[in-house]
């Protein structure tokens, strides 16, 4: 699924083109997402966008009529500018009608995203939002933070960064390039990672995402940026999606495990 420089990109690239515009309506071509599309966003029109941004990997679009918008993209979601003559695909379920040379497409062929409605005022204190952890871009999410969680928990290194109450936003492709990058072993439990481990681990979640971001993010099956570009991040990665290949490093092969549900990539002669 998109991951938080996925989301990244998808801000970055609809912000110059979406803020200040005005919403004329929305068409809802299928309302059953993750959840049923609320008569909220469905009635919305003639509501100009004031901001945008992002809160782990959800955008939130802020109007004017003082309710925000909050969309998460789910495993295939994409948000693309389109003229209305353009033709519509299968899986565009939802559409922004700006004016007459413009509108945003949502398409989702898995529909597990979701659009959803609340007060500006309160949008931050949404189920959704509330108990997120700090982003790992911020300086909340620095190596005295960490530290201190991983000293409390009996849980696997890997399993900890991708907790979205402690850090947003880490999800299992970052993780397993960080946790290489810092050479720490995934299964490794949180408090016997050695404290100069965690600090590197801190460095390696924040380069590791800030080039990505920069890159356009990874592009795997059904990512493509805002402006129908892949994201390029992918040629860099150094061992998710590399199993049996050499490690960069070394030239050890990597090994792939199942931790926490997810397929999780390692060097087991790097990462101890």
């Amino acid at each position: 699924m998109p991951e938080l420089p996925e989301v990244e990109t998808t801000l970055r690239g609809i912000s110059p083109h979406l803020l200040n515009q005005k919403i004329e309506a929305i068409t809802v071509n299928q309302p059953q997402l993750r959840w049923l599309i609320p008569d909220s966003v469905i009635q919305l029109a003639n509501v100009t966008v004031i901001s945008l941004e992002r809160r782990a990997k959800y955008l939130l679009i802020q109007m004017d009529n003082q309710q925000s918008l909050i969309i998460h993209l789910g495993m295939s979601g994409s948000l693309r500018f389109c003229h209305p003559s353009d033709e519509r695909r299968k899986h565009d379920h939802v559409i922004f009608h700006l004016n007459d040379t413009q509108e945003l497409r949502y398409h989702d062929p898995r529909r597990f995203g979701c659009f959803l409605m609340e007060p500006t005022t309160s949008v931050f204190e949404h189920p959704l939002l509330i108990k997120l952890g700090p982003e790992p871009l911020c300086s909340d999410f620095n190596p005295d933070y960490l530290i201190a969680l991983a000293k409390k928990r009996h849980k696997s290194i890997k399993t900890l960064i991708m907790d979205q109450h402690v850090v947003v936003g880490v999800g299992n492709i970052y993780a397993c390039e960080a946790l290489f990058s810092a050479g720490i072993h995934p299964a490794t439990i949180c408090n016997k990672v050695p404290t100069k481990k965690l600090k590197a681990l801190v460095s390696a979640i924040h380069e590791i995402l800030t080039a990505a971001i920069a890159q356009g993010g990874t592009t795997l099956k059904d990512f493509v940026q805002s402006d129908h570009q892949p994201g390029y991040f992918a040629q860099q990665l150094c061992v998710y999606g590399r199993a049996n290949q050499p490690c960069p490093t070394c030239d050890t092969e990597i090994t792939v495990m199942t931790l926490g549900q997810r397929s999780t990539f390692y060097c087991s002669t790097c990462q101890k």
